[in-house]
């Protein structure tokens, strides 16, 4: 029974990492916008401020790339070193642990980026059709 359901399971994969990275990539994409031009939420930086103003820009694209799954790993990468990085300078100075020092989503974000780092962006990914074309590409070409 357990077998059965682990592999049941298992065949959801490619679909449920793919659902992870969207949302992932969608909430990234909403927080930056929210830093650069106040929507969905009301609190821009104001433009040029470090570090908020650039974060912003980060987050944005980054979140973009992610949410369709284009150049999924060196922009989970990227987003996963900015939350480090907000973490360390912004949270941790408040103490260590991230429910003192209101640092969850900072931490949460990281994590999942480092997910993607090493799974990918998932079979309903435009890397996946990328690299599938890239695949037929240079098969073709050894033809």
């Amino acid at each position: 029974m357990t077998r059965n359901l682990e592999t049941q399971l298992n065949s959801y994969w490619p679909i449920a990492l793919s659902v992870f990275r969207a949302v992932f990539g969608l909430l990234f994409l909403c927080h930056g916008l929210s830093t650069l031009i106040g929507w969905p939420a009301h609190f821009a930086a104001p433009v040029g401020q470090w570090p908020d103003y650039y974060a912003g820009w980060i987050e944005t694209i980054t979140g973009a790339l992610i949410s369709v799954g284009l150049f999924t790993r060196p922009a989970a990468f990227l987003a996963a070193g900015e939350m480090a990085l907000a973490y360390l300078t912004v949270h941790l100075p408040h103490g260590f642990f991230p429910i003192n020092n209101h640092g969850e989503d900072s931490v949460m974000y990281c994590f999942a980026f480092l997910l993607l780092i090493f799974a990918g962006g998932g079979a309903y990914a435009l890397d996946a059709r990328r690299g599938g074309w890239q695949r037929n590409r240079a098969l073709r070409l050894r033809r």
